[in-house]
């Protein structure tokens, strides 16, 4: 010991060693505790002054060196709870490689109908379009008849139709000469004229009908001179429907004149507007 860093010293620098190496060692004893391992899980806090009193008698019987090299110093118990350190891992960088997709489930329920939502804006002005191929020409329908009868006719117990003889216009052959009916193919708005020639001292009486409908009145009362009477009207037809003269039946004496030779009765009819013009 009083060999340092190889060097010769006197013995009063020796002496200055070893206070010093005791010094150290003095300083040393405070942090040494007097209890081992198998103390530590004894230790009460109650016996916490007889813990001192002992520390106190080991601090003046021990001394150990702790200082000279090749010496391992003393491992002393600590009063205190060791704690051991526990590693953390990081979930994170355990995380696998992503999975396949699995199968598609199966559709959900239809929700309800949500609130129509506001009108957008408009949309940019389109292209002119290509031009459309032409269209059918314009039809015009037409209807018209004129008829007349040189044979005088007398009411009797029933209704009778008065049939022509003498066909003046019949277009397309609407007007039926056999049953004296005007039968409409063309849907439209038409004219009637009914012209007639009284006799004299007796009524003259007759109906211009359409289907069974009594549509018009030519009258005339019983005079001592025979007359031109004469009735027109229009009316809407549809498809199918017919147009006639019927003569009253004979509750009086009713009658038409004509003599053979000229025609006095004469029946005729056309189309003004047909219905598919608009």
């Amino acid at each position: 010991m009083a060999k340092i860093c190889g060097n010769h010293v006197t013995p009063i620098q020796a002496v200055n060693v070893g206070l010093l190496l005791l010094m150290c060692a003095t300083w040393a004893e405070q942090y040494r505790t007097p209890y081992t391992e198998t103390d530590t899980d004894r230790y009460e806090p109650r016996n916490h002054q007889q813990h001192h009193r002992d520390f106190s008698d080991s601090r003046k019987t021990e001394c150990r060196r702790c200082c000279d090299p090749g010496e391992e110093p003393p491992q002393y118990g600590s009063p205190y709870p060791q704690y051991q350190v526990v590693p953390q891992i990081n979930i994170t960088i355990l995380k696998g490689e992503k999975g396949e997709n699995g199968h598609r489930g199966l559709h959900g329920k239809v929700g309800k109908t949500g609130q129509s939502g506001p009108k957008g804006p408009n949309g940019l002005k389109g292209s002119k379009g290509n031009i459309g191929a032409p269209g059918e020409s314009c039809k015009s329908y037409y209807s018209a008849f004129s008829v007349g009868r040189k044979k005088a006719l007398h009411s009797n117990e029933y209704y009778q139709t008065l049939v022509f003889d003498t066909e003046l216009v019949n277009l397309y052959g609407h007007f039926n000469m056999f049953t004296g009916k005007f039968f409409c193919y063309v849907p439209g708005i038409y004219f009637f004229s009914l012209n007639v020639h009284t006799w004299n001292q007796k009524e003259t009486y007759l109906h211009v009908m359409k289907n069974e409908q009594e549509m018009a009145i030519l009258y005339a009362q019983p005079s001592d001179r025979s007359i031109m009477q004469s009735q027109s009207l229009m009316l809407d037809l549809e498809r199918d429907d017919e147009v006639w003269v019927r003569l009253y039946k004979g509750e009086r004496e009713n009658a038409i004149f004509s003599d053979d030779f000229d025609t006095y009765i004469t029946f005729s009819g056309y189309l003004i507007k047909a219905k598919s013009e608009g």
